[in-house]
């Protein structure tokens, strides 16, 4: 996200703490912009006063969540805020566990892989094991992508039931990203129903032109859907035929994260 960008801040809603929320989206807006940004750049994209932006960054800076730097004259993320969110992961255990596994995928497949959650209607990555190859895929780790021209997003979908998907559907749209994007809810029902049948789904230049992507889903002990295993590399290299290939190898691979997490694929 770019200075370019903004984020809204929405009124307060009955029993939230307006200082507490006003930190948050102060929080959420540095993490978006990896180079910090000034104290006015802060409080004009959140539409705050300067002194109440100071106030609340000096409070944060003191429990090192934020820091300050003087160089740049900018505010930047602080250790604290990555102890906090590692924490998710941790409890979770899912980027550990997974990551040898991930490592494998990328030895046995030559691409770049990654391992990607929901959250909302979105799909966030967690990790990702970058291929060795001179020309391959990056995703930096928070990054997100809607879900109907991903192939983590489509693989999470392929889960869900139709009144799901269309809710998702109605509440995000289908955004045309490439040529390729589906953008009718029709073809993207159609695509869905294929993905089940395969096993796993497919992002060919759906997201950026010149990727291809297959991705597999793993699932807890309840037999849902945790996350999407996905190998991605250029369409110079993944014909095809070699992108059904590569699914199947994701199915196998994600089917082993899933029995090492204590889950169970449906029958």
């Amino acid at each position: 996200m770019t200075m370019t960008d903004s984020i809204s801040t929405k009124p307060v809603r009955t029993g939230q703490v307006q200082s507490l929320t006003r930190a948050l989206s102060i929080l959420n807006i540095i993490a978006r912009n990896p180079p910090g940004l000034s104290l006015t750049g802060i409080a004009k994209s959140l539409s705050l006063a300067p002194s109440t932006t100071h106030r609340l960054l000096t409070t944060l800076q003191e429990e090192r969540y934020v820091q300050y730097d003087r160089d740049t004259s900018r505010w930047q993320i602080a250790m604290q805020a990555f102890v906090t969110g590692n924490g998710f992961l941790v409890s979770r255990d899912l980027a550990t566990v997974a990551r040898p596994y991930m490592r494998r995928l990328m030895e046995l497949s030559g691409e770049t892989v990654n391992l990607a959650i929901a959250d909302s209607d979105k799909v966030i990555y967690l990790a990702q094991v970058e291929s060795r190859e001179m020309m391959r895929v990056f995703s930096k780790p928070g990054n997100s992508v809607p879900m109907h021209c991903s192939g983590v997003g489509k693989a999470i979908l392929m889960a869900m039931s139709k009144r799901d998907v269309t809710r998702i559907i109605e509440n995000q749209g289908l955004v045309k990203l490439t040529d390729r994007t589906i953008t009718e809810p029709a073809k993207l029902h159609e695509e869905l129903a294929a993905s089940r049948a395969r096993g796993f789904a497919l992002d060919e230049e759906e997201h950026a032109i010149g990727l291809r992507c297959a991705a597999a889903l793993i699932y807890d002990e309840h037999t849902e859907p945790l996350a999407g295993l996905s190998i991605s590399g250029p369409t110079a290299r993944i014909s095809k035929e070699r992108l059904l290939e590569l699914g199947q190898v994701t199915v196998e691979i994600a089917s082993e994260v899933t029995a090492a997490l204590g889950g169970r694929k449906p029958d």
